[in-house]
């Protein structure tokens, strides 16, 4: 059985995947507007669905042995409105990327940026990791904003660096190093 970590914030609840995910995960996986941008096989089925909570399941958050993604659950109201995802580098290890998605309904209320946020300090706190990235495509607007409302600089413009689907797309690169995201917090807390 694999460590059950679970991160929490004012409002919400970073926890392992449940059984119990599968058909709110598989809502929003499979909503065109979710994924236009997201990079998992289009069209997302059901038995990949299942593949991916098996998979989560079976991993334990912190190991550089790729991808590792959080649900995300409202304290007051529990079942899942998203995921949150790290990736530690196994090459080199102080390094991860990390990642949000959010089902429709739960957009737009402030719950990925509390969620990137949470995932940021257990990265540099409690994982002591030295460096964070993050890429988006260069027309997700929202996701450019988030980052930057993070303290993620914009480090590169990748001008139609690979083949999305139907057509070349274009990415910006984000990053934060420990010691640019531990003077943002103490700025926010003395504020």
């Amino acid at each position: 059985m694999t460590e059950q970590i679970h991160l929490e914030t004012e409002r919400l609840i970073l926890r392992p995947f449940q059984d119990s995910d599968l058909d709110a995960f598989l809502a929003y996986r499979t909503d065109p507007v979710v994924a236009r941008y997201q990079g998992w096989p289009w069209p997302y089925t059901r038995n990949m669905a299942l593949a991916f909570l098996v998979e989560m399941q079976a991993k334990t958050p912190g190991s550089p042995t790729g991808w590792y993604q959080w649900a995300i659950e409202r304290r007051q109201t529990p079942g899942l409105v998203g995921d949150c995802a790290m990736n530690i580098r196994a090459a080199e290890p102080h390094q991860a990327e990390i990642g949000v998605t959010l089902a429709p309904a739960y957009q737009g209320q402030g719950y990925a940026f509390e969620a990137i946020n949470r995932l940021l300090a257990y990265l540099f706190v409690e994982l002591a990791l030295h460096r964070v990235t993050a890429t988006c495509d260069v027309e997700n607007n929202a996701s450019a904003r988030l980052l930057e409302r993070l303290g993620l600089r914009r480090e590169a413009h990748f001008v139609q660096n690979f083949w999305f689907r139907d057509g070349w797309a274009s990415e910006y690169q984000y990053a934060i190093l420990r010691s640019e995201w531990n003077v943002r917090r103490f700025i926010a807390g003395a504020g």
